[in-house]
């Protein structure tokens, strides 16, 4: 269970949506409230379109685009400091409240593949890779501009909220190149 327990998460996503839904631009709000039975089962990644798609027995159940990466956005993650997102599958670990970011799920990166080839040249593969939002402190709706991130994937705080809320721990997540 996700640090705070669920009763704790749902009151702060909810608290969250209904600040967003009451406080930014309506274009800036897209966020539809998950249905009833409605959770990922899968989340997709494409680096290259910088879309984000999460899936529900093998079909769409929302898609986002204009994701943010590190600052060399291009290649698989093979080192600590590289600035690269990985690519290849994963899984998505858990869910932290309390992070630098708004809201950011864990990718189980470096997996053993990785850790191995890093090792073989004296080097760590790196960690501690997210999908989170922009940094605490900005206003709600601003967005950091380009790739700024260490690695991790960054987007929208109102379309992490609404990822956080569909996605639970254990999920697959694939990133492609």
């Amino acid at each position: 269970m996700r640090y705070g327990g669920e009763a704790m998460r749902f009151a702060a996503i909810s608290f969250c949506l209904l600040a967003a839904a009451l406080l930014l631009p309506a274009p800036l709000v897209q966020a539809q409230e998950a249905r009833a039975g409605e959770r990922a089962d899968f989340v997709l990644i494409d680096k290259s379109d910088r879309k984000l798609w999460l899936y529900q027995d093998g079909k769409v159940i929302r898609a986002y685009s204009g994701l943010q990466y590190g600052d060399a956005p291009v290649g698989h993650k093979q080192f600590e400091g590289d600035e690269r997102t990985p690519e290849g599958r994963y899984t998505i670990s858990y869910g932290n409240e309390q992070s630098s970011y708004y809201l950011s799920l864990y990718i189980d990166y470096p997996n053993a593949q990785d850790r191995a080839f890093a090792n073989a040249r004296g080097r760590s593969p790196g960690g501690l890779i997210f999908i989170h939002g922009q940094p605490n402190g900005l206003p709600f709706d601003a967005r950091v501009p380009g790739d700024w991130t260490d690695g991790c994937i960054a987007m929208s705080n109102a379309e992490i909220a609404e990822v956080w809320s569909l996605v639970p721990d254990g999920t697959p997540i694939e990133i492609r190149p």
